[in-house]
C-alpha cells in the first residue's frame, strides 16, 4: 500500500532495521489475511482513460467517495490521492495511471474478505457510475497506449517515471497499464517467515498460471498469457525477482536487510516533499553518505518507505506479501487469499508444499518463472508440467481451508472460494486462453467486448 509511514526517530544501528521486520511476527491465534487488489478505471462512454482533474475525474471519485465513506483523505500539495479508514485499517490508493487500489483491512477469514470486496464494490459503484466511470478487471489495459494515460499528482510516481527508463524496458507500463492482486500473510516466527517465504516464492509461478489475464496490449495479443508477469522481468532487476539467496543458509530478517540495505533508492520524504535520491543505497544513505542529503541519517520512515519500493516476487514487510498474480475481475479475487491461506497457513500443508519445491535448484525456479508469462500451465520444471504442480497445490488448498473449518452464515467453509481457480484446472486452460479463444471467435478480432464481460 503507497501510504507513506510516518515516524521521523533517526536510525542508529542496523539492529533496528532488523527490529522493525522482526515485530511483525505474531502468534497463530492473531493471523490476519489482507488482500489488495488493483482495477483500471474507463469512461463507460468510449472505454478511455480517466483523467485526475475535471468534474467527472479520479479526484471527483475519490472526494465522493470520501462524502460517502467518512473516510481520512490522504492529500499531497492540495490534492486528494487516497483514503483511509482509521478505525479498520483499509485504504484506497492511486497508482500512477489512475489504477484504484484497495488495500484491505487485516481480517481473519476469507469469507470477511468477499465481504469487505462486496461492500467496497457497491460503494465505489454508487460513485463512479453517475462520472461515467467503469472499472476493468484485467492484469493489463487492453487498448491503450502508455502516451494514452493521465499520470496522477503523486511526487513519488514523478521520481520513478524518471528512473525506470534507466533500469529496465518496461518500468513505465508496470506503472501505467497494469492491475495485479496480492495477498499479505503473518508469519509467527523467523523459521516459519522463511519456510513461508521459501514456499510461496517457489510456487509464485502457479499464482502467476492460475490469474494470467493479461493477453493483449494496444488491441493485439502480445504473444503472452500474463504479460503483466513478463512486464517484471525486465523493470528494474535490481530490485524484483525470485529472491534466490531466501534458499540459502542463514537466511532470516538480517540477511533480507542487508538484501534491501544495497536495493537503490527511489525517494526520500521530508514533510511534502519527496526528494529524488533514485540509484543511491539505503546502506550509503544509513552511512551518511547520500548526496542528497548529506551528513543525515534515516529515519524509520524512510526504511518502511524504502521497503515498499522493493518488488520481488514475494516481498517481507512485517508480513509476506504474494506478488504474482495478475488483477482479475471481481469473483475471482476472493480466490487468491483462499489459495495461499489454504497452503500456507496449515502446517501440514507448508510441509507439504515444501516436500514439492524442496529440490528446485535456484536456476530451475528463475527457469520455471521465466517461462510462466508465456506458457502457463505448460512451462515445466525437473520433469514436470506446471500444471500437474498446480493441480496438487490447488488439493492442498482446499484440504487446508477445510481443517481450518471457519464458517460463514450458511455453514460454508473457505474452501468454496477456490471454485474459479478449479474451474480453471478442469478445463485446462488459465483465464487469457479464455480470452484468447473469446478474441479469435465471438469478439472478432476487438477487445472492446473486454470493457463489459470483465467489468467490476
Amino acid at each position: 500500500m503507497a501510504r507513506d509511514q510516518i515516524d521521523m526517530t533517526p536510525l542508529q544501528s542496523r539492529d533496528e532495521l532488523v527490529a522493525w521486520l522482526e515485530a511483525g511476527v505474531k502468534p497463530e491465534s492473531e493471523f490476519r489475511i489482507g488482500t489488495e487488489h488493483e482495477k483500471t478505471p474507463f469512461t463507460l462512454e468510449g472505454h478511455q482513460p480517466v483523467p485526475y482533474e475535471g468534474a467527472k475525474g479520479i479526484g471527483a471519485l475519490l472526494e465522493g467517495m470520501k462524502l460517502l465513506l467518512g473516510w481520512e483523505p490522504i492529500m499531497e500539495r492540495g490534492n486528494i490521492i487516497g483514503l483511509y479508514d482509521v478505525t479498520g485499517g483499509g485504504a484506497i490508493s492511486l497508482e500512477p495511471g489512475g489504477q484504484f487500489e484497495l488495500s484491505g483491512a487485516p481480517v481473519e477469514t476469507v469469507h470477511q474478505t468477499q465481504s469487505e470486496l462486496m461492500a467496497h464494490l457497491a460503494q465505489v459503484r454508487e460513485i463512479a457510475t453517475p462520472l461515467g466511470i467503469g472499472f476493468l478487471g484485467l492484469g493489463m489495459t487492453p487498448s491503450w497506449s502508455r502516451a494514452q494515460i493521465p499520470v496522477m499528482p503523486k511526487g513519488r510516481y514523478k521520481i520513478m517515471r524518471n528512473y525506470m527508463p534507466k533500469v529496465g524496458k518496461y518500468g513505465l507500463d508496470m506503472m501505467f497499464r497494469t492491475c495485479t492482486v496480492q495477498t499479505n500473510l503473518d508469519f509467527s516466527s523467523e523459521a516459519d517467515m522463511v519456510k513461508k517465504l521459501r514456499v510461496s516464492l517457489a510456487l509464485q509461478p502457479i499464482a502467476t498460471a492460475l490469474f494470467a489475464n493479461s493477453p493483449f496490449t494496444e488491441g493485439k495479443p502480445n504473444g503472452f498469457l500474463s504479460f503483466r508477469s513478463e512486464i517484471w522481468r525486465d523493470t528494474d532487476n535490481a530490485r524484483s525477482g525470485m529472491v534466490p539467496f531466501a534458499f540459502e543458509d542463514g537466511m532470516g530478517f538480517e540477511r533480507y536487510v542487508d538484501y534491501a540495505l544495497d536495493v537503490p533508492m527511489y525517494f526520500v520524504k521530508r514533510g511534502e516533499e519527496y526528494i529524488d535520491v533514485s540509484g543511491s543505497s539505503f546502506r550509503d544513505f544509513f552511512a551518511g553518505k547520500n548526496a542528497a542529503l548529506p551528513g543525515e541519517r534515516p529515519t524509520l520512515s524512510d526504511w518502511a518507505n524504502h521497503l515498499s519500493t522493493i518488488f520481488p516476487e514475494v516481498r517481507l514487510k512485517r508480513y509476506l506479501e504474494m506478488r504474482g498474480a495478475d488483477g482479475v475481475p471481481w469473483g475471482r479475487l476472493p480466490a487468491l487469499p483462499a489459495f495461499w491461506v489454504g497452503l500456507l497457513y496449515d502446517n501440514d500443508n507448508l510441509d507439504a508444499a515444501w516436500d514439492i519445491v524442496r529440490h528446485w535448484t535456484a536456476p530451475e525456479r528463475q527457469a520455471l518463472r521465466d517461462d510462466v508469462p508465456r506458457f502457463g500451465f505448460k512451462s515445466r520444471i525437473k520433469d514436470r508440467y506446471l500444471f500437474e504442480i498446480a493441480k496438487e497445490c490447488l488439493i492442498l488448498s482446499h484440504a487446508g481451508l477445510r481443517r481450518r473449518g471457519r464458517i460463514d452464515h450458511l455453514g460454508r467453509d473457505e474452501s468454496r472460494f477456490l471454485e474459479p481457480l478449479e474451474r480453471i484446472i478442469e478445463t485446462g486452460r488459465s483465464p487469457a486462453e479464455e480470452m484468447l479463444e473469446k478474441f479469435n471467435g465471438p469478439w472478432k478480432g476487438s477487445v472492446e467486448p473486454a470493457y463489459q464481460e470483465y467489468a467490476f
